[in-house]
């Protein structure tokens, strides 16, 4: 029989106050964001030719929208589409999760765009900051879908395996740990070394790259871990849709490190 360690089984719920449930989910997703536009502010300080802190502090609004709107439309459409389509009031109860990164990375670039065009702000620098930041809010994200028992991994005998309360008997891997690992500390430290570097800063574009393709890579690799979508299953040659999502990023992320040009002074 295999050893598991135990699921903490922590209430996705955090603090009732009558009917309003503030759950651990949203509350990853405030203090994500909320963590991330500080970090644009200090990150502002130095770039004083192309944006002011305050610019951070407007973008929070366009922020939210973006990971919100993009994370939904994008979990609905690349994951679960026919089960909204049974159930479309479904799609407003964000508080249960099912928010998809793709979806709302693609939220933030039409944010991000449409911001940095009505604030005459150069767009791949400010992408080059949001770059630096984006690692915390995907950090919070993994540690809310683990609380929430959601997105475990494939069945293993690895001795840090869990079981999961909706995954089964067998032990798991817990998947949303190592995300949380890759995709927030490890692309966080790598992000933010790039951009101190000035074979890169002076680039714009580069850290937006190294981060996108970072991440597909992360997110790439940590699938052969996690147990697909039970409505998807596997893919082509075993392939999960996070892969196949992630092979356009990583290619999306190299171009944009490739085109990249020194800044002329």
């Amino acid at each position: 029989m295999m050893l598991a360690i135990p699921f903490p089984a922590i209430d996705p719920v955090f603090l009732q106050v009558g009917p309003l449930a503030f759950r651990w989910y949203g509350l990853a997703y405030v203090v994500g964001i909320m963590l991330g536009i500080w970090y644009l502010r200090r990150l502002a300080l130095s770039l004083p030719k192309f944006m002011k802190p305050e610019d951070a502090d407007d973008f929070l609004t366009w922020a939210v929208l973006g990971v919100i709107l993009g994370g939904r439309i994008g979990s609905i459409l690349f994951y679960n589409f026919d089960r909204y389509m049974d159930d479309p009031v479904q799609m407003l109860f964000i508080w249960e999760g099912g928010m998809s990164f793709h979806g709302g990375l693609l939220g933030v670039i039409v944010a991000g765009t449409w911001f940095t065009r009505k604030r005459d702000i150069p767009a791949l620098r400010f992408a080059d900051a949001l770059s630096c930041v984006a690692p915390i809010g995907l950090f919070f994200g993994r540690i809310a879908n683990f609380i929430n028992g959601e997105l475990f991994g494939r069945v293993t005998d690895a001795p840090w395996a869990m079981i999961f309360p909706n995954g089964g008997p067998d032990p798991r891997h817990p998947s949303q740990l190592y995300e949380a690992a890759l995709e927030g500390v490890v692309l966080f430290v790598l992000v933010n070394l790039v951009w101190r570097s000035d074979a890169f800063r002076n680039r714009p574009g580069a850290t937006t790259g190294v981060f996108i393709a970072g991440y597909a890579s992360a997110r790439a690799f940590v699938e052969l871990f996690r147990q697909p979508d039970a409505h998807i299953g596997f893919l082509l040659l075993g392939s999960t849709m996070g892969q196949w999502l992630s092979l356009p990023m990583f290619l999306g992320g190299l171009y944009l490190i490739l085109r990249s040009k020194p800044e002329k002074s």
